[in-house]
């Protein structure tokens, strides 16, 4: 018999009788009655129902017990994939940034005669993939070279900053004037405005016949919101020392003198542009007056303006230099993690409303 009894579960239905006797029992301490009596059923039946209690407890136990443990393998799984992936991560970069130096190191000490190619692709800009310092490294590591038999500037780009676009026609033209190593730029679908300044201070320019060339041009573009807010009842509110500091702000009207200054300075800098053409190409330019309008043609009006030297590819300069296709590329391997983390901080200062690093002027095709 169990030391807890229970009116509800010791049995069959007791009278009422026969409980206040039981109650009473217990309260003198007397001995739970005889089996076969009939406050004892002699079938055991409540030892019955006791032990399914138990087992019933017993069962739900079990289940709680194994829900648990199952929660914590599903736990345990997660932490870790989690402690996988972020190894795998860090491999990786150790994987691309190693491989990047072995690279690097191959590509300078390349052996057979072969022509050694620098990438101009996309816009010209400091913080882009053709910015003047990745572009001059290239450069040097061709020149340098000795199996480089040339160094051939590979353009696919609409131009951009004028200023990245100087220094590394400087470094051309320093180079073209000091060593017999030809310097070729080949144009592929375009190479114009900034492009073409770069491609200017080669040796000769090749192009396809439906490349672009030429816009040798500068412009700045802007929109004017000073009537739009107006019209809105907006107020705008720019703090500035100096009377024509906030003369480029959008949602400010432009004076005229403040015109006629922002368009001397594009002369300005668009002189510069058709000084240094004219002496990377020379008298190869014809005397066409539209050559410096900023106007954009294809190669082949190219050859015939002065702006090309001849149609062709980068293949085709290969087997010309030296009868098959021996390319070598000296472009600078690109960090990927250092590009990702420059398109997030360019992607949240324009979200913040941040300047850029961009130049308000540019040589490039819009």
């Amino acid at each position: 018999m169990s030391e807890r009894d229970d009116d509800w579960t010791d049995g069959p239905e007791l009278s009422a009788e026969e409980a206040r006797r039981r109650r009473e029992a217990r309260a003198r301490g007397a001995e739970e009655p005889p089996a076969g009596s009939a406050a004892a059923p002699a079938d055991g039946s409540h030892e019955v129902l006791a032990e399914r209690r138990r087992l019933g407890e017993q069962a739900m136990l079990d289940r709680w017990i194994a829900e648990v443990l199952a929660e914590q393998r599903r736990s345990r799984r997660w932490k870790l994939f989690f402690r996988f992936v972020f190894v795998a991560l860090i491999v990786a970069s150790l994987t691309i940034t190693s491989l990047g130096l072995f690279m690097a190191q191959d590509m300078g000490q390349a052996k057979g005669p072969h022509l050694g190619v620098v990438s101009v692709e996309g816009v010209i800009d400091r913080e882009s993939p053709a910015s003047a310092a990745r572009v001059i490294e290239g450069v040097r590591r061709a020149w340098e070279a000795p199996w480089a038999r040339a160094v051939a500037l590979h353009i696919d780009s609409p131009g951009g900053s004028p200023v990245q676009s100087q220094r590394i026609f400087d470094e051309l033209m320093r180079l073209r004037d000091s060593g017999d190593k030809p310097i070729i730029a080949v144009v592929g679908d375009i190479g114009a405005s900034g492009a073409y300044y770069i491609a200017a201070a080669a040796d000769d320019i090749v192009a396809a016949p439906a490349s672009l060339v030429g816009s040798i041009g500068v412009i700045h573009a802007g929109f004017g919101f000073e009537q739009a807010i107006e019209r809105l009842g907006v107020e705008r509110r720019v703090f500035a020392a100096g009377e024509n500091k906030a003369f480029l702000d959008p949602f400010s009207a432009v004076e005229p003198d403040q015109r006629a200054f922002w368009q001397d300075v594009l002369t300005t800098t668009h002189q510069q542009f058709i000084e240094d053409v004219k002496a990377g190409r020379g008298d190869r330019l014809s005397d066409d007056e539209r050559l410096f309008s900023g106007l954009i043609w294809t190669g082949e009006q190219g050859v015939e303006l002065g702006l090309v030297d001849r149609l062709g590819s980068l293949d085709g300069e290969a087997r010309r230099l030296l009868d098959e296709t021996r390319l070598r590329n000296y472009t600078p391997r690109l960090d990927p993690f250092e590009r990702l983390s420059r398109r997030f901080g360019n992607v949240m200062a324009s979200v913040l409303g941040l300047s850029g690093t961009e130049a308000p002027v540019r040589y490039q095709l819009r």
